[in-house]
């Protein structure tokens, strides 16, 4: 008598186009976890097809795949059987694994499973800060030269890129820096990354010894950086910031490498005087430290004479300055650059091709045709106008709703402002009881080290439509006034 499969089936809807992957998927747990046990016969083809109800095809398809896994065999006139893949009795499907999180690393066995907010998290009045606005970007241009591009690119042979980056987006991101940011550099100068954070991750890992090498870093400050330096096993050294930046005679005479967001402080949001970056320069020539300049949203200065990149006055080969589209254009691109002295250029290359070796060509094209054509210049000259409106309303509210509460930190331009709580009130208590009500806006706290960081919230400007601005500090004021 031809046998019948001992389980039961659930499967998609006819013209799903799943049907096949679910039997498949479903019959190979069944076998693996022991409900299908070793030595059992199995329907024919043609019965398995009747039971489930599909077509003999797709049920020999099945027993295709189970086969070439080894899950299955097949006897010459004697049918197909379930195969012995346990050298010893099959796991019972209560089965609990052991905790095998020891065999991590230290640092990696609390990891949480999502390290920042995002946009996913939707709020009425939306205060998220690193997160741009991409309603006004425009698409229909992107898709365009992204059609071009590929284009070009089918023409061209298989091959692996250089991991430096496509020469054509690493001459084009040096002259927008040289014009943008007055970083006198060519093509040559051009490291592309996967966004500011492979950045970080590569200067780590050229420069840092775990465990050894000091870093000072801005507290508070941005976190995928620390991140970065943290996988790397650098020893940190937090160093307050204050009115005209990071707090240079703070900085430990051993610090190798120095991390600091010059042009629009992450996330107090003030601007680093020129006096604080040639004491800084000082210090790294002093002491032979080097720097990373993180330029974190600097392109987008309200100011009529913002300061040029820390970058433009290194004279000792001792800058490098990292940069990024995310906020210009969009996260999604995951593109950046560095800017490195010649001499760890090389270390930088070869770094890059152990990483990921290069990264998406088609996209880094793309780029290239973006910048080249003015659309770039384009759309952050536009956004520019649309970020510092906001800025304008969401201070003027302030100033109408919380002056008596709330003191805003100065700042010439960037994505956020920062404001400083005038009396008892913790800023962390302020922002939960502000995410019941619908507005989310971000306590100081959440990027800084030091016990007793500055008591105040940060509020972006890229999700906030402009036009609820006010309502939104309006509805504010019920847990600081």
């Amino acid at each position: 008598m031809e046998p019948v499969l001992p389980i039961t089936l659930a499967l998609p809807e006819r013209g799903s186009r799943q049907i096949l992957r679910s039997m498949h998927q479903q019959m190979r747990a069944a076998i693996v976890d022991g409900r299908l046990s070793a030595g059992l016969r199995l329907p024919g083809s043609r019965t398995l097809a009747e039971q489930c109800g599909v077509s003999r095809n797709c049920a020999m398809a099945v027993y295709d795949l189970l086969l070439s896994e080894g899950l299955v065999a097949a006897r010459a006139g004697g049918g197909t059987f379930v195969s012995d893949i346990y050298l010893a009795d099959p796991p019972r499907a209560a089965h609990v694994a052991a905790d095998r999180t020891p065999l991590l690393l230290p640092r990696w066995r609390n990891e949480p499973a999502v390290l920042r907010p995002s946009a996913a998290a939707r709020f009425e009045y939306d205060f998220v800060v690193g997160l741009p606005d991409t309603s006004q970007f425009p698409f229909d241009t992107w898709r365009r030269l992204d059609a071009r591009s590929l284009r070009l690119l089918e023409r061209e042979p298989a091959e692996y890129a250089a991991p430096e980056g496509r020469e054509a987006l690493r001459n084009a991101i040096a002259k927008h820096v040289s014009f943008a940011r007055a970083v006198a550099c060519g093509g040559a100068d051009v490291l592309v990354t996967s966004g500011a954070q492979q950045a970080f991750d590569l200067l780590a890992r050229i420069f840092i010894e775990p465990g050894v090498t000091r870093v000072a870093i801005e507290d508070p400050g941005y976190p995928p950086l620390r991140w970065a330096l943290e996988s790397a096993g650098a020893v940190l050294v937090p160093v307050p910031v204050d009115a005209e930046g990071m707090v240079v005679d703070r900085i430990p005479a051993d610090a190798r490498l120095i991390c600091v967001t010059p042009s629009h402080q992450f996330p107090m949001g003030q601007v680093m005087s020129l006096r604080r970056r040639m004491a800084l320069l000082a210090f790294a020539r002093e002491h032979g430290s080097l720097i990373v300049e993180d330029d974190y949203d600097g392109e987008f200065s309200h100011s009529s004479q913002p300061l040029d990149a820390l970058k433009s006055l290194d004279r000792d080969d001792s800058v490098f300055y990292v940069g990024t589209f995310s906020k210009s254009l969009f996260p999604g691109l995951r593109l950046g650059y560095v800017i490195a002295p010649s001499w760890a250029r090389p270390a930088l290359v070869g770094a890059k091709q152990r990483s990921d070796w290069h990264g998406a060509v088609a996209a880094q094209d793309t780029l290239a045709a973006f910048i080249d054509d003015g659309d770039l210049a384009r759309h952050i000259r536009k956004m520019r106008q649309v970020y510092s409106q906001r800025k304008q309303i969401l201070m003027g509210a302030l100033q109408r709703h919380l002056a008596g509460s709330l003191s805003v930190i100065p700042a010439e331009g960037g994505l956020h402002i920062a404001a400083l709580l005038r009396d008892g009130d913790r800023a962390e208590e302020v922002a939960a009881a502000a995410a019941g009500e619908g507005i989310r806006v971000e306590p100081v706290s959440q990027y800084a080290l030091a016990p007793a960081p500055p008591n105040g919230l940060v509020f972006g400007l890229g999700l906030i439509p402009t036009h609820l601005i006010d309502q939104a500090v309006l509805r504010l004021t019920r847990h600081l006034v």
